[in-house]
């Protein structure tokens, strides 16, 4: 293990990898954080270069843009349910449900609804709360939810000794003292209704109900991936949830370039975000059906990976690194078993990527390239036919991926991406397995 004084001893891109090594795990296992011979003050003091990072906060799960791309009709129609909050919020209680994929944004939209809301409402006197909680962490249930949420107006209030239904009570007299407004957002919704069951959403739902003549105190805002969570609870219970339903599409590959480009601007200096880089994190999000989530912390690890190699561009490779430590790489067993032809215009597909340090090539580079290795290897090339049977396998593999564009059979062209694998990984490998076969011929 290195002592603080070897640290100091380390070349700048050394420390740049300890560093980002640490990032690297630290978010992927935070109770590594506690084994860790050095803190991250420690190593993040030592000197190294210059990162591409402008504020790298702003790639982080809990930021809340102050704009959501592709979001505003969704927002502008949040703030329309909501409006009568503004003007008379002692008349009516609000109920809506948001659902859409993991990823989609439905989280993100809420919290910065509830950010303009709270503060038009303070621009106008309106003693107006906003509170977000995940079901999940605390365990789906209802009773720690309340507990939760009362504590953010009477800290010290007891942990024990209140069923949900008294607690619940509780909030609504803290709120009539306070003159407060209140709308509770329960993201993870289903799993509320996995462990607590119909009798809790009633409670939550109908509570206005019995508070006839008395000022409405308590909004909810419902977050789940799909309304499949709440088909069992009953008709009655239902239609309350589903009055108001704003759903999220997942996001198309341009609609995650322009969600990734925002962040860009936001976390990163000028010009070190090639388009190529942003493109390659849009097709990899889009494959794991549309997340911006996955796409925007693949964002962050490709920057710490730049940043590692003290490199001041985020390049494609770099991409390639980041989501080989997130996403399970191709099985050393898969190229073991490609046929030598194929290994021979993978290895050349490797060699271009790593070359030029774009996100995509077209086939005919590939094939001139695997000419060449043809000729390094002594074998004769093969057929345009054979290589394009070839490229579907690696396809239908997960090694690369591929795009034919135009049309007509002059002016169409076929792209190949290399999105999972760092291309100097994948050549070593194919070039060590050519080798071995070479010898045992």
């Amino acid at each position: 293990m290195l002592r603080k004084a070897e640290l100091h001893s380390l070349c700048a891109s050394e420390k740049g990898v300890i560093l980002n090594a640490f990032n690297l795990v630290a978010s992927s296992y935070p109770i590594a954080q506690q084994s860790l011979q050095y803190s991250y003050s420690e190593v993040d003091s030592l000197p190294r270069g210059q990162s591409v990072f402008r504020d790298e906060t702003k790639l982080d799960i809990n930021y809340v843009p102050s704009k959501l791309p592709h979001r505003e009709q969704q927002l502008r129609l949040l703030k329309e349910f909501f409006s009568f909050a503004l003007q008379s919020p002692e008349r009516m209680a609000q109920r809506v449900l948001i659902t859409g994929d993991v990823g989609t944004g439905k989280t993100a939209l809420c919290q910065r609804f509830g950010a303009d809301i709270t503060h038009e409402a303070s621009t106008r006197g309106i003693k107006l709360r906003y509170i977000h909680v995940n079901c999940r962490e605390y365990r789906g249930s209802l009773f720690l939810i309340l507990q939760h949420v009362v504590s953010i107006f009477h800290p010290n209030f007891p942990k024990r000794g209140y069923s949900p239904e008294e607690i619940l009570r509780t909030l609504i007299q803290i709120l009539d003292e306070e003159n407060t407004y209140t709308i509770l957002s329960l993201d993870e919704f289903e799993s509320l209704v996995e462990k607590e069951g119909q009798e809790a959403i009633y409670k939550l739902t109908r509570l206005q109900e019995m508070r006839q003549n008395k000022p409405q105190r308590l909004s909810l805002i419902s977050i789940m991936r799909s309304l499949k969570a709440i088909e069992q609870l009953d008709a009655s219970t239902r239609s309350t949830l589903q009055s108001n339903i704003i759903s999220l599409q997942r996001y198309s590959k341009q609609q995650l370039i322009d969600v990734l480009n925002d962040r860009v601007l936001l976390a990163f200096k000028p010009s070190v975000v090639p388009e190529g880089t942003t493109g390659l994190i849009s097709e990899l999000a889009f494959s794991e059906n549309g997340n911006a989530r996955f796409g925007i912390e693949l964002l962050w690890r490709a920057g710490k990976y730049a940043d590692a190699e003290e490199s001041d561009t985020v390049l494609p490779e770099c991409v390639r690194q980041a989501v080989s430590s997130i996403v399970p790489a191709v099985r050393r067993s898969d190229l073991v078993t490609l046929g030598f032809h194929e290994k021979l215009l993978l290895l050349a597909i490797a060699r271009l990527f790593k070359e030029n340090q774009r996100a995509s090539v077209l086939l005919a580079e590939a094939e001139r390239a695997y000419a060449v290795a043809c000729e390094e290897f002594d074998a004769s090339p093969n057929s345009h036919t054979q290589l394009w049977k070839y490229l579907k396998d690696f396809t239908n593999l997960g090694i690369v991926e591929t795009e034919v564009s135009g049309s007509g059979s002059r002016g169409r062209s076929t792209t190949i991406s290399l999105p999972r694998i760092p291309a100097h990984e994948l050549e070593t490998e194919l070039k060590n397995l050519l080798e071995k076969e070479g010898q045992n011929q």
